[in-house]
């Protein structure tokens, strides 16, 4: 799927010396094979305060370095004692541990966790596991990677960039790192020559730009901020590949360059795409700033070791924002899903005032298949948005097909031909001719000025064929069009539209190909002897997909959207967490593309492209998410979090229920009223974000409570954090989010959330409608609460049956000066009070 990362773990996870997970064992483990372990000190080292920067200098007259923006560097004590002194320290340790032996360390962790790669054999891992300096040893695993209207759809330009002064100032002084896949710095997405206004680097971003062949020196500037690549934990694998995957920031890939301008590229930039132009693109905050940490690459995905020291870096450096598009490939062995390196580093990027975006995967629709774990990352599911590109053909017997393609229409009919029925008398007859990739094939006299007929294969979707050279062999045959019948041995496969250059279209059903094809065989006419074709027939009109249609039915939940229920753990436990937190834009949504990006091959030497996955809803977020940190500088990420959540909207633009689609095959015909188990609290409002009202914080303590309520969770956080646990019995329904999430509700149960008013004096009513299967209560049911003050609010749930099918309600606050505050409940397991036990 397009968008989709997901990373998958070779091997279990070693917890405390004990090695566990899916039967490896030392014992098994060839003697002289090495690997990349991900290892974690007992005395974590974490930055308490990160707006110490720049103080140590201050007090002690040190002079700075100066970058390439002759700006002062945010050079501190604690960066220059974690770039060298544990550095050091790691080394000395590793001298020790493993005297007189062989390792290479591929990285030292200094800012987020206290720990280091290292490549090893697994009788080094076993001896450094038993080592009581040593908290902690995972085994590195590997990892994947899982627009010109969105703005208009989100109300932007009337709402929230107006809010902010216009597009002109939306995202100023806000840096948003990406781990992804890098970047095309050529792209004018992200030059800063920007008409109405320049900016500046914030004081608080000390980050560098690499400089190498294929990023020269002036790749960055003040709208590229900082560029970085990951690679060593790759390299010691011998499968990097220089030439094909860039050693430096560079994007060979496509998907970093278009998630990073979804975000925060630049307004008013030309879609052309095959001649044809689309409009104009525009990031959700497009005066915010860019910094990539390349970590994923095109042959062979990544590895964990490089992401989490991407994460390590991008919080040194001092970003406000991480965009994530890595989503785990099966879930985290272990106590709990939440507790692995990637995750564990991003609650120490939270505690350091850092918003994380994760989108939420692309393995729906089956329930339970989110792959973003934690409280305190933002996972973002995929929806539709309005903008919608269809065409259709018109056959000569009148019957019309809808199709895809992102192609122009024919002024009228004209032809059919089939690519069998048009070879050249000495061209070698293959099984995959109708496929029209070669046109040296093809007899250019039976093709001319006529719409040639092709077969869409199961090598198409394997890639070993591609639109784009069927249409580059319709267009040197100088044909009409093209026309694309899908092979019936294709079920059920979901197109995506694809760009041509000339009037073309794929028609997607089986059924309807079929009928295609009997139409035009049975308008052949042939020579009742020879049995040749003396003439064709049959003839057709393609109605162009160029311009866009828009739907009144948008936003929906795509099918391949991730769904929850969050799991807990690889049993049967669920999490008292609502994952995915809420839905964005996410299909077929135009944004850059890398000059040299392989993603997608019917892209390939475009400057945009159209991608669908939760990987392009994710950055929808992290955009928004930069106006509200520009608007509300002091908001902690929950805070954040929390304003996006409770002002989502419920409703389509229509006005009726958000759908979800609940099948891959046929998903419009498959569909249903969306739950929070799909849509989280409902499709971001980028408006109403921006004046929440009440919000919902958490801090990093509650988190730490919470995990400490998992059962065993101490030693494990003891070992991740530094930080001992101390009697907890948080859950996840405690921790103060925006939504309520019971996995069990055994007879009753009672919840607080604390409301913070961040809006002026204003009196609430408060409304529910509870969950089939569960009374709810709410008090107070009216409230007034001041500018800057709380409000506790009381949630009493009792089960009312007893039931093991999950179901679903929601609290609402309407204030009187027109806040609206909704809190969706989930409720799975209910267990009723029985007579017979009283």
């Amino acid at each position: 799927m397009e968008g989709s990362v997901s990373f998958r773990f070779l091997v279990g996870a070693i917890f405390l010396g004990i090695f566990v997970g899916c039967g490896w064992s030392i014992e098994n483990a060839a003697d002289s094979a090495t690997a990349v372990y991900i290892v974690t000190l007992k005395k974590a080292h974490f930055n308490e305060e990160l707006n110490l920067k720049n103080q140590y200098h201050s007090r002690n007259g040190g002079s700075q370095r100066v970058n390439r923006f002759d700006k002062p560097s945010n050079i501190s004590h604690i960066d220059r004692m974690n770039g060298s002194y544990v550095s050091q320290m790691h080394d000395s340790l590793l001298r020790r541990m493993l005297r007189g032996e062989k390792y290479l360390k591929v990285y030292s962790y200094h800012y987020l966790i206290n720990g280091f790669a290292v490549l090893v054999t697994p009788q080094q891992a076993f001896k450094l596991a038993r080592r009581r300096e040593v908290s902690n040893i995972v085994l590195d695993f590997s990892v994947k990677t899982a627009t010109t209207h969105t703005p208009q759809f989100l109300g932007l330009p009337r709402g929230a960039w107006a809010q902010e002064g216009g597009y002109e100032t939306a995202g100023v002084g806000i840096v948003i790192g990406f781990i992804d896949t890098g970047i095309d710095p050529t792209h004018p997405s992200f030059n800063d020559k920007s008409p109405e206004q320049t900016y500046p680097v914030p004081e608080h971003f000390s980050g560098i730009c690499e400089v190498t062949l294929d990023f020269p020196s002036g790749s960055c500037n003040r709208k590229l901020v900082g560029a970085r690549h990951f690679a060593a934990s790759a390299i010691t694998r011998g499968i990097f590949n220089a030439t094909k995957d860039f050693a430096s920031p560079f994007d060979g890939d496509g998907h970093g360059t278009h998630t990073a301008s979804i975000a925060a590229g630049n307004h008013g930039v030309p879609v052309i795409v095959a001649g044809h132009d689309f409009g104009n693109a525009s990031g959700m905050a497009p005066h915010s700033h860019i910094a990539v940490y390349k970590a994923l690459y095109k042959s062979f995905g990544g590895f964990a070791a490089d992401v989490v020291a991407a994460i390590d870096q991008a919080a040194q450096d001092g970003v406000d924002i991480i965009n994530l598009s890595i989503t785990p490939n099966r879930r985290t062995p272990g106590l709990a899903t939440f507790f692995n390196p990637i995750d564990m580093a991003l609650l120490s990027a939270v505690k350091a005032g850092i918003f994380v975006v994760q989108a939420a995967g692309n393995t729906g629709p089956s329930p339970k298949s989110v792959a973003s774990f934690s409280p305190w990352i933002f996972s973002v599911g995929a929806s539709t948005h309005d903008r919608v590109y269809s065409n259709s053909i018109l056959l000569g017997n009148n019957i019309t097909m809808a199709g895809v393609g992102l192609a122009p229409g024919t002024d009228n009919m004209y032809m059919l031909v089939s690519a069998i029925h048009a070879l050249n008398d000495a061209a070698a007859k293959d099984m995959y001719v109708s496929e029209c990739q070669d046109a040296s094939k093809f007899n250019h006299t039976l093709v001319q000025g006529n719409l040639l007929i092709c077969s869409y294969s199961i090598r198409f979707v394997l890639g070993l064929s591609t639109i784009k050279q069927a249409s580059e062999t319709a267009m040197n045959l100088s044909a009409a069009g093209v026309v694309f019948a899908m092979d019936p041995f294709v079920i059920s496969y979901q197109l995506n539209p694809v760009p041509m250059r000339l009037p073309g279209i794929i028609i997607p059903s089986p059924d309807d190909s079929k009928i295609l094809l009997q139409y035009y065989n049975s308008s052949l006419e042939k020579d009742e002897t020879t049995r040749k074709i003396v003439k064709f027939g049959a003839v057709a009109c393609i109605l162009g997909g160029i311009k866009p249609n828009f739907s009144l039915s948008a936003p929906k939940v795509m099918y391949y959207s991730a769904r929850g229920p969050d799991p807990e753990d690889n049993s049967v436990d669920n999490a008292d967490i609502l994952k995915p937190n809420l839905v964005a834009p996410g299909n077929s949504i135009w944004a850059a593309w890398s000059s040299r990006g392989a993603e997608s091959i019917e892209f390939q030497g475009e400057n945009f492209a159209m991608m669908s996955g939760t990987s392009m809803a994710a950055p929808h977020i992290a955009g928004l998410a930069a106006l509200i940190k520009q608007k509300f500088p002091t908001f902690t990420p929950a805070a954040i979090g929390s304003a996006l959540s409770t002002t989502a909207s419920q409703h389509n633009k229509y006005g009726g229920p958000i759908l979800a689609q609940r099948a891959y095959a046929n998903p419009d015909s498959n569909q249903s009223p969306a739950t929070p188990f799909d849509m989280g609290s409902g499709f971001v409002n980028a408006t109403a974000t921006l004046d929440p009202g009440l919000i919902l914080d958490t801090s990093y303590n509650d988190y730490m409570a919470f995990l400490c309520g998992i059962n065993g969770s101490a030693p494990v956080l003891l070992n991740y954090t530094g930080e001992s646990c101390g009697v907890s019995t948080m859950n996840g329904a405690d921790l103060n989010m925006p939504s309520i999430t019971i996995s069990k509700l055994n007879q009753s149960r009672k919840v607080q959330r604390m409301l913070t008013n961040i809006a002026g004096n204003e009196t609430y009513i408060v409304g529910w409608g509870a969950p089939n299967g569960v009374s709810v209560k709410v008090t107070p049911k009216r409230f007034f609460v001041a500018s800057g003050q709380q409000q506790i609010l009381n949630v009493f749930l009792n089960a009312t049956m007893n039931s093991t099918t999950p179901s679903f309600g929601r609290i609402g606050l309407v204030g009187n000066s027109g806040h609206v505050v909704n809190i969706p409940l989930s409720v799975i397991v209910k267990i009723s009070y029985h007579s017979t036990n009283s």
